[in-house]
């Protein structure tokens, strides 16, 4: 019976290491006992339990791999979630500008401004209209948002889209004053604005009245800013001003007029168009020329620049010869300018287009009434119209001095 006494060998419990150290005495009793098959099945298992000894060590090796991946998939979450726009974060506080618009909206219970319905930071005329009002405050969002409100407040008192529509104007009164033209250029429209003074009829009759004349001069803007076609905007403006074609040419005529005898009706009208434009149509301007000035003049323009910032006064353009107008653009548009102003296009009377004029005597004469009681509230507030400037040299004119370059300013926004 000494024969067993090998096969009693544990083989299964020292695993790995004794198989391979006694599998050549397990096989020799394997032929003599074939009836102990337990031997043979126990290396079986025990082979196979070798290499399963070696796939937890290859899974401990790739384990530390898992959470590496899951960093991985989270910043492709992230890449896949929707980014900011590049305009709300290369433009300074134009996002908190959206933030607080809703409310601002809410408090003036107004939302229409150049015909662009204002909505979010997803809307491309809503995102330009919000970059004019910060680019007319240099950035300032607090004095943004205050514009924006009385911008709102004004329109939505004033109706000034009504006023194209639907409203009447004097002939006599404003009849040639004012016109506008859009010509093409780079293959968008480009905006033209001409204030003929120098055709008033009668001073007193034109601007005695100052809220009749805001309020034509309003309607001439709107018409001219329809045509700018904001609502309809498709890409965001440069926030610098250099790439906004949602802007317009200013002519201002003085042909004729007597700048040293500025009539007390018209400083105060001139100067209630300037606070209301500079309000209500902020970075609408592109350039604004001053034709027919005396060179004498010149000295006003200096002054402006102590007055004005730099953004504004390169915009001004005092050009003593109107003939010489057309020269400021290029050859193809300058064909289209009137031949009054050096091109070779058609006089603004048959070209140019204009706010709705009344002629009958019967209509004029129904609102003389109303406009009489305006009047009387003229003399209260003279003050006002003399008001003097804050810089040395404006300081040192006289009062038609004064009111000529509260005239300058006027539309520089």
């Amino acid at each position: 019976m000494s024969d067993p006494k090998p096969v009693e060998i544990p083989v299964a419990e020292p695993k790995g290491e004794a198989v391979e150290a006694t599998e050549p005495e397990i096989r020799a009793p394997a032929t003599e006992n074939t009836d102990k098959d337990v031997a043979p099945k126990a290396d079986e298992p025990t082979k196979d339990e070798t290499p399963k000894l070696e796939e937890p060590a290859q899974e401990a090796i790739s384990a530390p791999a898992a959470p590496a991946a899951a960093p991985e998939s989270e910043a492709k979450l992230e890449e896949q979630k929707p980014q900011k726009p590049a305009y709300l974060t290369n433009i300074p506080s134009l996002e908190q500008f959206f933030d607080h618009l809703p409310e601002l909206l809410s408090k003036t219970g107004y939302e229409e401004m150049w015909g662009v319905s204002l909505k979010n930071s997803e809307d491309i005329p809503t995102v330009n209209v919000l970059i004019k009002f910060l680019r007319a405050n240099e950035g300032d969002l607090q004095a943004a948002e205050e514009q924006l409100r009385k911008a709102l407040e004004w329109r939505k008192e004033t109706k000034p889209l009504e006023l194209v529509e639907s409203g009447r104007y004097s002939a006599s009164k404003f009849g040639g004053l004012g016109y506008l033209t859009t010509y093409e250029e780079d293959g968008r429209p480009l905006v033209f604005t001409w204030n003929i003074y120098g055709a008033v009829k009668d001073m007193t009759a034109t601007f005695a009245d100052a809220d009749e004349f805001v309020k034509w001069r309003a309607a001439l803007m709107e018409m001219a800013v329809q045509d700018l076609n904001m609502k309809n905007a498709t890409s965001v403006i440069d926030y610098d001003g250099e790439n906004d074609p949602y802007q317009m040419i200013q002519v201002h005529d003085y042909l004729n007029v007597k700048f040293f005898r500025m009539d007390p009706a018209v400083r105060t009208a001139s100067k209630k168009v300037i606070d209301v434009f500079s309000t209500a149509y902020p970075e609408l301007l592109r350039e604004k020329f001053f034709i027919n000035v005396p060179s004498i003049m010149g000295w006003m323009f200096s002054a402006m620049k102590l007055i004005l910032s730099r953004n504004t006064t390169r915009k001004f353009h005092p050009i003593s010869n109107g003939a010489n107008l057309a020269r400021e653009f290029t050859p193809a548009l300058s064909e289209k300018i009137p031949k009054a102003y050096g091109g070779k296009g058609a006089d603004l009377k048959d070209e140019g287009r204009t706010v709705p004029l009344i002629e009958d005597e019967e209509e004029k004469e129904e609102t003389k009434p109303t406009k009489a009681a305006k009047e009387t509230t003229f003399p209260e507030t003279p003050a006002q119209t003399e008001e003097p400037t804050k810089t040395e040299e404006a300081a040192k004119a006289g009062p038609a001095q004064r009111a000529n370059m509260e005239e300058v300013k006027e539309g520089s926004n």
